[in-house]
Parts: structure tokens; sequence; C-alpha cells
């Protein structure tokens, strides 16, 4: 694991409009927590689950924006999407599927646009 805690999203500023109507700032991202949990907050959305609840991570990208760009929820699964970008983000896999944030079902994945997927991936160490 490394020593960073905190993944600023990268925000692509063609869609700021977008976020600052989804209150999406730069102070979101995804932090690793010194009690084992990882947060991810955007906007007004939040998820949290124990690190340890985490089954592998995938870096992925590009992807087309309108699949990768804001909250929404994946057509192929159940997955989450917390996107400020569509060149590149993590993809992270649950053991045990995480409360609904959007939609009717947990989510089984959630896949956020940090400027820094491979040191996310590295500080999950899994």
């Amino acid at each position: 694991m490394t020593d960073q805690r905190v993944f600023p999203y990268q925000l692509d500023k063609r869609w700021i409009g977008m976020f600052k109507v989804l209150g999406v700032s730069d102070s979101d991202g995804v932090e690793l927590t010194s009690d084992a949990m990882l947060r991810a907050t955007y906007g007004r959305l939040k998820v949290e689950t124990p690190i340890a609840n985490i089954h592998h991570t995938q870096i992925s990208g590009p992807h087309r924006w309108w699949t990768a760009v804001g909250a929404r929820l994946s057509f192929a699964d159940d997955g989450l999407t917390f996107g400020t970008n569509h060149h590149t983000g993590l993809c992270i896999e649950f053991i045990e599927p995480i409360p609904k944030v959007l939609g009717f079902k947990k989510h089984s994945a959630l896949w956020v646009s940090v400027r820094d997927p491979a040191a996310l991936a590295a500080a999950i160490g899994v």
C-alpha cells in the first residue's frame, strides 16, 4: 500500500456546468480512511465500504463520454459510475455488493475517474 490516502477526480472542464448542478467539486474523490474504509464522494452521493470488501480493481478507459461522465448505473450490470472524464478510471469490484445509491439494486462495482487510478489501485492493494 502507498502512503497516499486521498485520490481526487480528474474533472473534465467541458462538463463543469453538469458538475455544478450535481454538486461535484475539487474536494470530491476517493479516500482510504485510517479505519480501513473506502469512501467515495460525488457531490451529494456517497459510497462507503470496508477495504476488506474489495475483491479486485481494474484500470479501464478510454470510454465513450456518455457512458463515463456523470453519476450513473451500468447497462451491463449493477455497477455504479462516479465519472468526471471519459479517458481513464478505476473499476473497484466488491465481494459483497454495497448499498444502492442509484436504482433499485445494490452495487457490485464502482467505477471512479480519479486523477491517478494506478496509485489508487496500488493503495487499495488487491
